[in-house]
């Protein structure tokens, strides 16, 4: 399907691994030229050569550390001009609350949480001068399937999506859309790793990491790609009716009871 999306502008935070690189991957496909900010060069690097590789459309990079409020006013100065923002840097960590402390806390909501919150209002404003634009938060399931183990990440989530859904509920009036995806455990690197450690620390043996995924939705994790190609549709014209909502890509784990 042809989402219209050729020639259009897409800036993409956390766009060097998982989500984020898959999101770029899509949108690229799709005819879009790209913004690609992550914190390491080198990463972005990579992904701009695959992309460039397989797609006829221009990719910028930028490393940058967006916690810092400079560098998200650099950006916005610098790409003004841009159709679509993707919101999705950021990992918070798990652990309950006596668990993660107040330095990993504040640093984890720098960059997602007021990232997130920091990155729309700096481009709102050019969208609304320009008169059109979409913001697409990639939140996530914890903000609805509250985790008392993921205590920081279930409630940043959790503010996020009532952002979301806030900011999209007014922005009509500006010919502006802000929507957001909630992904389920997706298999990434990062989720590797979370599962690994899990694994190591209940069986002694990090190999044993997949055994997770068999009570997952469908017995697996879901896919970026699945992510990605919502990301893509949210951003088209085909969604133009659509703000001030949150999708939710979880295979159904969200609505499971709590021993489902």
């Amino acid at each position: 399907m042809d989402l219209n999306l050729r020639g259009r502008t897409a800036l993409i935070t956390g766009a060097s691994k998982g989500i984020g690189r898959a999101i770029a991957g899509v949108l690229a496909a799709e005819g879009c030229n790209l913004v690609l900010a992550a914190r390491t060069a080198a990463d972005l690097e990579r992904a701009r050569a695959e992309i460039v590789a397989r797609h006829n459309v221009s990719v910028v990079i930028k490393a940058a550390d967006l916690a810092a409020t400079a560098a998200i006013e650099e950006l916005a100065a610098a790409h003004s001009d841009i159709d679509i923002l993707v919101n999705n840097a950021g990992a918070i960590p798990g652990g309950r609350i006596t668990e993660v402390d107040d330095q990993r806390w504040r640093a984890a909501w720098d960059l997602k949480v007021y990232g997130y919150i920091n990155m729309t209002r700096a481009f709102y404003q050019a969208m609304k001068a320009r008169n059109g634009g979409v913001i697409i938060n990639i939140l996530g399931v914890a903000g609805e399937r509250l985790e008392p183990t993921y205590i920081a990440g279930s409630t940043g989530n959790a503010g996020l999506i009532a952002f979301t859904k806030t900011m999209g509920a007014a922005s009509a009036a500006d010919n502006i859309r802000v929507v957001g995806v909630n992904p389920g455990p997706i298999d990434t690197e990062r989720l590797e790793g979370l599962m690994r450690k899990r694994a190591l620390d209940q069986w002694g043996d990090a190999e044993r990491w997949r055994e997770f995924h068999k009570p997952l939705p469908f017995g697996r994790a879901g896919r970026p790609d699945e992510v990605a190609n919502m990301v893509a549709f949210l951003a088209s014209d085909l969604a133009s009716y659509i703000s001030g909502t949150v999708i939710t890509i979880d295979g159904g784990l969200a609505n499971r009871g709590l021993n489902g």
